[in-house]
């Protein structure tokens, strides 16, 4: 692909934003009440909103202290109980973490276990995620998902969006096009959670370009080539230079089922030590 370049200044008071945050108050906002925090099937992240299930109806899904059954029950979430919100799992692993796991590694995991809270955020504790399931698959059912002509051609669509979402960014730091990371563009490359997090400014690096000031250069958007799907994760790397320096960032795509069509959506961007959101 043709190589394309940028310069800009990405700092605090860029395009309006609020000011940044620190890594621990950020957790800190998340954990205490961020109506529509990043939730995860890898890591804390995925899906918006999940259901109870594989409950009997005459019971109850019982929430304790901490992820065991060693831990008190302190509150219970009703067998049909839906619209709950993910905060974290344990074991605990990021998406490059699982990228690289076998098969094998990934049976030898003890049960997960998920810290949950219901849709008033006045009920919370960790449950077994055996008996939670997301609750936005009922929005996207099997026949109306659009399938691929073949795992390469899902590979092709992920790695043309992340290139789109390049090139529509460089144009907007020329001034010629609306930022895609912000307003209503940005529903079209990233999932709803991680639109929330940038409309909010919760970053102080720029999640495309890692860095508040740059002068880059892309040189190369492509699948990675070691793993480029793995269980439905797309994984395309991006690799650019800052000021001459080279840098490579990945993304991770998947199925979206609150999408019409459940279509592709970024769901992390991962530079080297620290990752979005």
């Amino acid at each position: 692909m043709s190589t394309f370049t940028t310069r800009g200044l990405f700092g605090r008071m860029a395009r309006g934003m609020m000011p940044a945050v620190s890594s621990a108050a950020l957790i800190f906002g998340i954990l205490l009440g961020l109506t529509s925090a990043a939730h995860a099937d890898l890591d804390g992240h995925g899906p918006d909103s999940w259901r109870v299930h594989g409950v009997a109806s005459n019971d109850v899904l019982n929430a304790r202290m901490g992820p065991g059954t060693n831990y008190a029950v302190i509150e219970t979430f009703a067998h049909d109980e839906r619209g709950l919100q993910q905060i974290t799992c344990v074991p605990f692993y990021t998406a490059a973490h699982f990228e690289r796991m076998t098969q094998a590694q990934f049976d030898a995991l003890p049960s997960r276990w998920c810290l949950m809270r219901d849709r008033s955020m006045m009920k919370a504790g960790w449950v077994a995620q055996r008996f939670i399931t997301p609750d936005d698959t009922v929005a996207a059912p099997a026949g109306m998902i659009e399938q691929p002509a073949s795992a390469d051609e899902e590979i092709e669509q992920a790695q043309a969006m992340v290139q789109n979402l390049y090139e529509a960014q460089i144009r907007a730091d020329r001034g010629t096009e609306p930022d895609p990371l912000f307003g209503g563009l940005a529903g079209n490359y990233f999932t709803s959670d991680i639109v929330d997090l940038l409309q909010s400014g919760w970053f102080e690096a720029h999640p495309l370009y890692d860095a508040q000031d740059f002068d880059v250069r892309i040189t190369r958007i492509a699948p990675d080539p070691d793993q480029p799907m793995l269980r439905g994760m797309i994984t395309i790397r991006a690799d650019f230079t800052n000021f001459g320096h080279p840098r490579t960032a990945y993304f991770y795509l998947r199925r979206d089922t609150t999408q019409p069509g459940a279509a592709l959506r970024i769901f992390r961007v991962q530079h080297e030590g620290w990752s979005y959101p």
